[in-house]
């Protein structure tokens, strides 16, 4: 262990240490120091959230002799994945673009892992780095105080009591640290978009992360709202399940294969884009997705005026990647919708002024980053919608860096995660911290 690692790991377990330092300095984030119950100066990085981007900087932090702590709000890691996805899930790229840093999926996983492939993969990858998180640990706030980031985090302690939890208590822990990584991704909290009348409705109205399968929905009518891969892929388990599903179209979106002539489409367009400007690979794909869907405007799914690849990178709106919901769309199984105008009771009112009666309403509609809740900054991160305010950026100032908000999937989380842990090892270089031969 080197000397800062050694220094700064005694203090860390020191209690007497603990409340010096919590009385030596208070950012402003509103807690009282009264009320935090310990202090914990991490001799390295934070990082918040155990998805697959906290995951990956902690293992490659880890490697290169750097301390740091995961923070996670759940109780596992890849919570989203884990609890808040469909079951037909698989990811929606080929397995080689979504590896994390320094170990490919198993051979034995077909091209498109599904999500308990992904997940067992997640947790053979934590085990196999060592990445630890902190359970239970939900961030309230964090700020930097000109020399160090204070993570304030509460836990919620329960205890079974009759067959039920009782809650006994809520303690509060700040951790310190030069090193501030963001990454609770771009899907940390659902969006569900405010609806004339949805009060008024009085079927089953629930958002895409809560569905699971379509066990139950036969026979059915079922609203999805919004047509991204998700609701795509909800409306087509729908249908599977013999569900009677509409499918919402509110705007343009590109539908594209996600096969072109056995080949990945989104791994025939990055090579292309080796040799080929943006403009004509959009012209390429869109003339081969015409081929095998013909014209999607005839079903009610009108295409942008940008290309699918030139609008990613302007306005990181993913195209849908198809795994057969436009057959179903073609054969009249599955029903395309305008944009709802209001609610009814028993239905919904469109905005062509048709009305129809539904069942049950999913709300497809996305999710959202939740940064702009409890970072105390205001120069890196948007407070308008919780991502970095320049395109890729993975770092900010102050030791400040964010992971997974690239809105290029896995692959971005690995590019991200490796500038970062590069970036940090350098800074501890510069500061002359050198890691000893023995780690």
């Amino acid at each position: 262990m080197d000397c800062f690692a050694e220094t700064e790991g005694k203090r860390a377990h020191d209690p007497l240490y603990q409340r010096r330092a919590a009385a030596a300095a208070t950012p402003a984030t509103g807690v009282p120091v009264e009320d935090v119950d310990k202090v914990v100066d991490v001799p390295g990085a934070v990082i918040v959230g155990a998805g697959p981007a906290g995951v990956a900087v902690g293992a490659l932090l880890g490697l290169r002799g750097v301390a740091y702590v995961v923070l996670e709000r759940c109780g596992c890691i890849a919570s989203l994945w884990r609890h808040r996805t469909y079951d037909r899930l698989c990811l929606h790229l080929p397995k080689r673009f979504c590896e994390l840093p320094l170990r490919p999926f198993p051979a034995s996983f077909p091209e498109y892992p599904t999500r308990d492939q992904f997940l067992g993969y997640l947790d053979a990858y934590a085990r196999e780095f060592g990445v630890e998180p902190v359970f239970r640990r939900a961030v309230i706030s964090a700020e930097y105080d000109g020399e160090s980031w204070w993570v304030y985090t509460r836990e919620v302690v329960t205890a079974a009591a009759g067959g039920e939890q009782a809650v006994l208590g809520c303690t509060m822990t700040v951790y310190r640290s030069r090193w501030l990584v963001v990454a609770t991704g771009e899907n940390a909290e659902p969006v569900v978009p405010e609806m004339d009348g949805a009060g008024r409705f009085k079927g089953q109205m629930m958002h895409s992360s809560e569905y699971r399968n379509g066990d139950g929905y036969a026979g059915k009518k079922v609203l999805v709202v919004g047509c991204g891969n998700s609701g795509m892929e909800v409306s087509l388990d729908l249908c599977n399940h013999n569900a009677r599903a509409s499918m919402v179209v509110r705007d343009t979106v590109h539908v594209l294969p996600r096969e072109i002539l056995g080949f990945s489409t989104f791994g025939l367009s990055m090579w292309l884009l080796r040799w080929l400007s943006v403009q004509t690979v959009d012209w390429l794909v869109l003339l081969l997705s015409f081929l095998v869907f013909g014209d999607t405007a005839r079903l009610g799914i009108p295409r942008p005026s940008l290309g699918p690849f030139e609008l990613k990178s302007v306005s990181g709106k993913t195209p849908v990647l198809d795994v057969g919901t436009l057959a179903k769309i073609k054969s009249g199984d599955i029903k395309v919708t305008p944009a709802i105008q209001c609610f009814q009771e028993h239905g919904v009112e469109f905005v062509d002024g048709s009305t129809e009666e539904f069942d049950v309403v999913i709300l497809a509609t996305g999710y959202k980053s939740n940064v702009p809740y409890w970072l105390k900054e205001k120069e890196f991160f948007s407070e308008k919608d919780g991502f970095p305010r320049k395109g890729n950026a993975w770092k900010g100032q102050n030791g400040l860096y964010a992971v997974g908000f690239s809105r290029r999937g896995l692959s971005g989380v690995s590019m991200d995660a490796n500038n970062i842990v590069q970036d940090i090892v350098q800074r501890l270089h510069d500061m002359g911290y050198e890691r000893s031969e023995n780690n």
